[in-house]
């Protein structure tokens, strides 16, 4: 019997293994019969439609390779011809997002955004309230502009420095770290006395290991030393038995690198660890909303909203930064105070003072350690300034192309609609590789600012080297985005050709009787469930094209539905599957899959009430939804027709 139950055992262990393989075999075979029974383009469509979105939401296969599904398969049953399923796969989103990654590589690579980082930082302070808060809006400000896990994976490290001292100044404070000192009037004092405090260790350190051994004059000399506790101190004991006249307060290091779960100075110190680590993934979820280049889903949303609405004219970068900049203000004010809330409680005099006597010793170790960070970075160097006006000038050419109450500059060509946000964003990134790293008309050594920033760069003999190279560029590139996105294209493209978006709104006819605003909640709370367990791409190309029918069948504003499930499904904030950030956060230990969920469905309440007020208030007037448009009832008679 243990034989035959071991033998179960290694075959569904063997199965369990081989289960992407089975589900990529088996669900192509078990819908087959639905496009050889009905040989018509809508069954035909339906197949390649329902086979492309299992495998995007079970990621039985990579993304990018389950987006090309559509690329073999309508060809196959005559839907598209391939040459029409290629033409789907680059779009003009994807010249923007090529020139958006130019600038993103230019930021990262001369540590443009870790000087941004810092200095929001230092200017929010210390306490774990507004220290997180700063962190928070120097994330939301990073990730409008890069990508939400390159942000995430840039501050995290700057956070856990930050933690780690915090920690380890809590190993030494023993039962005196929250106590609240009355700071000195300078300090500068207490920062130089604690440097001293450091170098008398090391000199004692240095002289016993001297007289325990001649031969070994260095700090390696450790090794002879045992560490013993004693009333929250630890003492310096020889291994000759003797104790050296002086005790010495020193964290106890073996403690900080174990310092998972209970070894945490105390509970409050654990609290701000989780507190500031999951403060940074919400955040970079909220300033991708921003931007209509801040997160892929925002781009697939334009395109595959302006290809089915070629007439429309109201998606631009300025009018989705005035519908969604109130909204990210109000979500992160919300879940900073939510977050607070859940794991420091209500005491917000305490955790938020700016007063500078009230700090502790922990908390002017922290901007100190802060401080010396932003000191290694050096003066500001010429390839940062150089990246900082490219930036605000795209900024400016995307505000002021089509601004909407006044005329863009477009206007000033006699040819209307040949410019688009790509044209500005590919410009300004192809000047990137052109324009010199090294300041013009200056001296190699004038050159060494930026040894800090760059160090591989400087080594370069070559003075006109650009300000970034194909390599650079290459390394950011997300190319599975780009295929997934295309593969979104067509699919809709198919579903559009072959008359299936038609019949889906037929069958979705009973649900006229709902009012607009239940219709998007629906939509919402469905979305932001099904992108918890679903890659957020995947999640909104499948439901794009649905949303898109069921408006028209029940003659409701596209834009009504669209938008606030475009933002919906970025809130997949409650397991660490969700999306790439809050995996980065999670590996870092401070949290549980517990604290993410509890955290989680907060932030996703949030985030679908704010939207849900957007689209009923300002959302309005902004984009006319009251009303069922010209753009969309043109393209509802060519449907049906």
């Amino acid at each position: 019997m243990r034989l035959e139950a071991a033998a179960r055992m290694d075959v569904f262990r063997k199965l369990w293994k081989a289960r992407k393989l089975i589900l990529v075999v088996f669900i192509p075979l078990s819908l087959l019969p639905l496009p050889l029974i009905h040989p018509t383009s809508e069954a035909c469509c339906a197949y390649v439609l329902m086979v492309t979105a299992v495998y995007w939401v079970s990621e039985a296969v990579p993304l990018g390779a389950a987006a090309l599904v559509p690329a073999f398969l309508y060809p196959l049953f005559g839907v598209l011809k391939s040459s029409e399923v290629a033409a789907e796969y680059c779009k003009d989103t994807t010249l923007l997002l090529m020139g958006v990654i130019c600038l993103a590589a230019s930021i990262e690579k001369w540590n443009l955004h870790k000087r941004i980082a810092l200095r929001m930082v230092m200017i929010a302070g210390a306490k774990p309230g507004m220290l997180v808060l700063g962190f928070m809006c120097c994330t939301v400000f990073l990730s409008m502009w890069l990508s939400n896990t390159s942000t995430t994976a840039m501050v995290m490290p700057i956070a856990e420095a930050v933690l780690q001292q915090l920690i380890c100044t809590g190993l030494a404070d023993g039962h005196n770290d929250s106590e609240t000192a009355e700071a000195p009037e300078d300090d500068s004092a207490v920062l130089e006395k604690e440097e001293n405090f450091d170098k008398n260790q090391l000199e004692l350190l240095y002289r016993t290991g001297s007289d325990c051994s001649k031969h070994k004059q260095e700090l390696g000399t450790l090794s002879e030393v045992q560490i013993v506790e004693s009333n929250g101190l630890a003492l310096i004991r020889h291994t000759n038995g003797h104790l050296p006249k002086v005790s010495i307060d020193i964290p106890n290091v073996k403690r900080v690198k174990t310092r998972r779960d209970s070894q945490y100075p105390t509970k409050r110190d654990h609290m701000i660890c989780k507190f500031l680590s999951l403060s940074i993934t919400y955040a970079a979820t909220i300033g991708g909303l921003i931007t209509i280049t801040g997160t892929s889903t925002n781009l697939i949303f334009a395109e595959q909203f302006n290809t089915r609405y070629p007439d429309a004219k109201v998606i631009n970068f300025g009018t989705w930064f005035i519908f969604s900049f109130p909204i990210a203000i109000i979500m992160l004010i919300l879940t900073w105070l939510w977050l607070h809330f859940l794991f420091l409680g209500c005491n917000f005099r305490e955790t938020c003072s700016l007063s500078k006597k009230r700090k502790t010793r922990r908390e002017m170790l922290s901007e100190r350690r802060i401080q010396e960070e932003y000191i290694k970075l050096g003066p500001i160097s010429y390839p940062e300034v150089v990246t900082g006006i490219f930036f605000i000038l795209m900024t400016l050419l995307w505000f002021t192309r089509e601004p909407g109450f006044v005329p863009g500059w477009t206007s000033l060509f006699e040819k209307k609609g040949y410019r688009t946000d790509a044209t500005v964003s590919l410009l300004l990134g192809f000047l990137l590789f052109l324009i010199p790293a090294r300041r013009p008309f200056s001296s190699s050594s004038s050159s060494s600012s930026s040894r800090n920033t760059a160090p591989d760069d400087n080594s370069d003999p070559d003075p006109l080297a650009p300000m970034i190279t194909w390599k650079d560029f290459q390394r950011l590139m997300p190319w599975e985005i780009v295929i997934l996105v295309g593969g979104g294209y067509a699919l809709a493209a198919g579903c559009k050709v072959s008359g299936l978006s038609v019949w889906i709104g037929r069958q979705l006819e009973p649900m006229s009787g709902l009012p607009p605003w239940a219709v998007t909640l629906l939509a919402c709370l469905l979305v932001s469930a099904v992108t918890e367990f679903a890659s957020n791409p995947a999640t909104l190309t499948v439901f794009l094209p649905i949303l898109s029918t069921l408006s028209e069948t029940l003659r409701i504003n596209p834009l009504h539905t669209l938008i606030p499930a475009t933002m919906c499904v970025s809130f997949g904030v409650m397991l660490p599957v969700g999306n790439p950030p809050n995996a980065i956060v999670f590996s870092y230990g401070h949290v549980k899959i517990s604290d993410m969920v509890k955290a989680g469905f907060g932030v996703n309440l949030i985030g679908v009430a704010v939207v849900m007020l957007a689209v009923t208030t300002w959302g309005v007037p902004l984009f006319n939804l009251n009303e069922f448009p010209d753009w969309a009832v043109a393209r509802n008679v060519t449907g049906v027709l």
